[in-house]
Order: C-alpha cells, then structure tokens, then sequence
C-alpha cells in the first residue's frame, strides 16, 4: 500500500478531474513531483512539471507511484506505459474500464510485481498524511481502525461517522467498485497484518464473495485484529445491476444473506446499521 513517501506523478494532470484533485492531494500534503500529459499546451499545474512521458517522470523524477485521470478506454495503455517504465504503485480512478482491458492490465501487473489499486475506485488514505485519491479529507481524521471498501461514498459517510465518534481512522483503502480491480480484499490484509493495525472495517456489497475470501485469508493467517463488516444493498431485488459493475447479485452465494451467515460462522461481527461499527 502506501507510507506516505511515495513519489507521486498524475497521470491526465492537465484534464478538469485531473487538475482539480491534483489540487487537493497537494494541499493535503501528498508528494506530487510531475504530472503526464498529451496536451502540449499546458507544462505546469500548481506549479507540478507537466511531461509528456512516464518515462520522463521517472528519469526526471525518480517518480515511483502514478494516479491516473484518463477516460476508460486510454487507461490500459497508460497503465501500461507507467508499469514499463518502473512505476510500482498504481492508483485507478477512471471508472468501467473495459473488463479485456483490465485482464490484461492484471496479468502484466503481477508479471511485473506492480500494486494496482482500483480502477472505479477513491483511492488510499493515510489521514493527515498523505492521500492518493479522491476522498474528501475532512471525513478521515487520524487513528487507529482501517477501513477497506469496494464503495467510495460509503466509506466517506462511514469514515466521517468514526472519526466523530471512535477512534478514529488508521487508513482507507478503496479497493473500487467494477467487475475485475487489481488489489483485492486478501492483499489489503496483508498490508494490514504487517503494520500490525488491530480494527478493522470492511465495506462491501452484494455480488460476488471477495469479502469471505478476505477474510477467510486474514484468519488462515492467525489476524488476531477486531473485525467487522457493514454491506450496502441489502434490499436489492436479484439479478439487479447496481451503480458499480460488481454489484450483481448472480445467486444466494452473492447475496447478503448469505455473506452474513458465512461471516457469523466465522465469528466475524455484520452490522446492520452504521452505529452498529463503534458498538
């Protein structure tokens, strides 16, 4: 995941999304040190370098991590040019990137050891340190309770709720909310086991069973940490798409129901409401 030193390049800095959260990261105090862009007309945004390669911006700029704002359908071959330039982390905000597209953006990801987060998805968090995403800031106050969500909105309105009334939030992951996404539930635990976090959250929704794998993981993996789980769409009607492409319920095995019995027998604790999670 991320520490908060990382590099950061943005891919599509010069475009309406791509200035305006480059903005905020900035301000935030997220290391920035160039973007990439095809506009020849623009070579600066809040005084960040603009380039027209990810290998400039590694050569030039040591850049080790790359936020991308480009449309959908440019996304794999930008994704593809920061992996073949030394790029290691990779944050995916562009949403319904093509399912092929993202195939492939995998296999060459793993073949390449390179972290893909997302695509459809609002980025990490470290509160009050470092953000790579699109969270609104004010909602994330530093402490100790990760949360990991396939929703962004909700993990805003969930990470503002604990910030007001627990102890607050250690980090936040959005793993994103289309079909195929590059780091799943599994890899979030493994960030979570070697930094030693003890609370953690997950969001998920209907359709398909990341969030037993996840967890199931975590535990084969003697995770000893609180753990507890809040899904979104539980009156759903079957075989409704919902607003993310991986929200399908496709059967009982993709429903909440029985996510939450699964979960119960694992001894992991489903809440139902949001103030359930600080109960």
């Amino acid at each position: 995941m991320i520490n908060g030193k990382e590099r950061v390049c943005v891919q599509g800095i010069t475009g309406k999304y791509g200035q305006f959260h480059t903005k905020k990261m900035k301000e935030y105090g997220t290391n920035i040190v160039c973007g990439v862009s095809k506009n020849d007309l623009i070579d600066e945004v809040y005084d960040i370098p603009v380039l027209k390669t990810m290998k400039e911006a590694v050569e030039k700029y040591n850049t080790d991590t790359s936020i991308i704002f480009i449309p959908a359908k440019n996304v794999k071959s930008a994704v593809l040019e920061a992996i073949e330039s030394g790029i290691k982390k990779i944050i995916i905000i562009t949403e319904h990137v093509p399912v092929h597209d993202m195939l492939i953006i995998k296999s060459k990801a793993d073949e390449n050891k390179v972290l893909i987060i997302g695509p459809n998805c609002p980025g990490i968090i470290l509160p009050e340190r470092s953000k790579i995403g699109i969270m609104p800031e004010k909602a994330f106050k530093k402490g100790d309770i990760a949360i990991i969500s396939k929703s962004g909105t909700l993990m805003y309105e969930i990470a503002d709720y604990l910030s007001n009334n627990s102890t607050g939030i250690s980090i936040g992951i959005g793993l994103g909310g289309d079909m195929i996404i590059g780091t799943g539930l599994k890899e979030a635990f493994d960030y979570i086991i070697e930094n030693k976090i003890k609370k953690v959250i997950i969001i998920g929704e209907v359709g398909g069973s990341e969030e037993i794998k996840g967890i199931r993981y975590a535990l084969e993996n003697n995770y000893d940490g609180k753990i507890k789980a809040f899904f979104a769409g539980r009156t759903a009607p079957k075989g409704k798409t919902m607003g993310h492409a991986g929200a399908i319920i496709e059967g009982y095995e993709g429903s909440i129901e029985y996510k939450e019995k699964v979960l119960s027998d694992l001894n992991i604790k489903v809440c139902k409401s949001i103030k359930d999670l600080i109960s």
